[in-house]
């Protein structure tokens, strides 16, 4: 048994995705609005002495770091890997643990209607 918390965040970039058809709209040149969601969680033994997994103001580090880093930038030339959703969330994943090891799940979403989700 454990607590989680949640909180999300916004970013503007664009991508291209290789190794799609040609036809595919992915394999463009385009741009989404995305949800960052960060999950962070805590033995039910693990709460801190107000009875927080994390406070959520220290979170304000993640936000300005999201910021600098990725928004309205093009994702292809920032992420090491392939910007697909799911590989984004894995990238911003492995930066984050350190620096919050609560960290639980990084999920990724370029529209109101889909995710794709990194979990420890």
């Amino acid at each position: 048994m454990y607590f989680c918390i949640s909180k999300d965040f916004h970013f503007s970039a664009s991508h291209r995705l290789d190794g799609l058809d040609a036809s595919h709209p992915c394999a463009r040149l385009h741009g989404h609005n995305y949800v960052v969601a960060l999950e962070l969680a805590a033995g039910s033994n693990g709460l801190d002495g107000v009875g927080f997994v994390r406070d959520y103001g220290d979170l304000a580090e993640f936000s300005q770091w999201l910021d600098s880093e990725l928004d309205h930038r093009h994702l292809n030339d920032v992420v090491d890997t392939h910007p697909s959703a799911e590989n984004i969330s894995r990238w911003i994943f492995e930066r984050g643990i350190s620096r919050y090891p609560e960290l639980h799940a990084v999920r990724v979403s370029e529209t109101p209607k889909t995710w794709a989700e990194y979990r420890k």
